[in-house]
């Protein structure tokens, strides 16, 4: 059971919510049921409401402790430093092998978010006190991320695709040196590199929405693929 005197500890004695995320969820086809869901969850422990990235956030503080978002085969509640938190249930999921802080619980169904709902108030309250400690997340450098020889080479004899590429966002850079370097072939990274070319040079990440189409700009979500 939910600790009563856990759960009053973080009290606010105005619990503001945030007319965005109204907004945000009366206009979703899916994972309706599901996102209010876990946003009751958050306003119950009594956080801040806002919205970034286009996506519900809910804080401690004005410290990020966790977003909402749905994608096409689940939804999810995003611990923005659930890599610090103890996972005593074994709920979280890193998204991908290079996500170095952000952990996910996933669920397809309201009756999934029901039926661990006090373990999810749990891991809530946990990543307050993560805020609340002031811990930080250890950072793989960006200098650590390997530049293939392959791409080394590239930069050396096309002084565009090199001013673009220094251009963009370390994590922008980031993303396609892990996209060449996860190779195992050089001629699997030479053909990467050809294909991300025109991307590099319009100032785009891997990520990113080339065709203008995308609702949840400036990332891409497959609108291209009806053109």
């Amino acid at each position: 059971m939910e600790n009563p005197d856990q759960s009053s500890k973080f009290e606010k004695k105005n619990n503001m919510t945030h007319p965005s995320v109204a907004t945000f969820l009366d206009g979703l086809s899916n994972w309706k049921a599901e996102l209010t869901k876990l946003r009751q969850l958050g306003l119950e422990c009594h956080l801040e409401e806002g919205f970034k990235w286009k996506h519900p956030c809910y804080m401690f503080e004005s410290k990020n402790i966790f977003l909402i978002h749905g994608f096409k085969d689940y939804c999810a509640i995003l611990f923005m430093k659930g890599s610090l938190l103890s996972d005593s249930h074994r709920l979280l999921h890193q998204q991908t092998d290079h996500v170095q802080s952000g952990r996910q619980i996933r669920f397809t169904s309201v009756k999934e978010i029901e039926a661990i709902e006090q373990e999810l108030k749990q891991y809530i309250y946990e990543a307050i006190e993560v805020e609340r400690a002031g811990l930080k997340v250890v950072m793989k450098a960006h200098d650590d991320y390997e530049v293939v020889p392959e791409f080394e080479a590239k930069l050396a004899e096309d002084q565009g695709l090199k001013t673009a590429f220094y251009a963009l966002t370390p994590g922008r850079q980031r993303g396609y040196l892990l996209h060449f370097s996860n190779a195992k072939q050089s001629s699997t990274r030479v053909n990467r590199i050809e294909q991300v070319r025109s991307r590099i040079l319009k100032g785009k990440g891997m990520t990113d929405c080339i065709c203008g189409l995308s609702k949840r700009m400036p990332n891409c979500d497959g609108s291209h693929k009806f053109i």
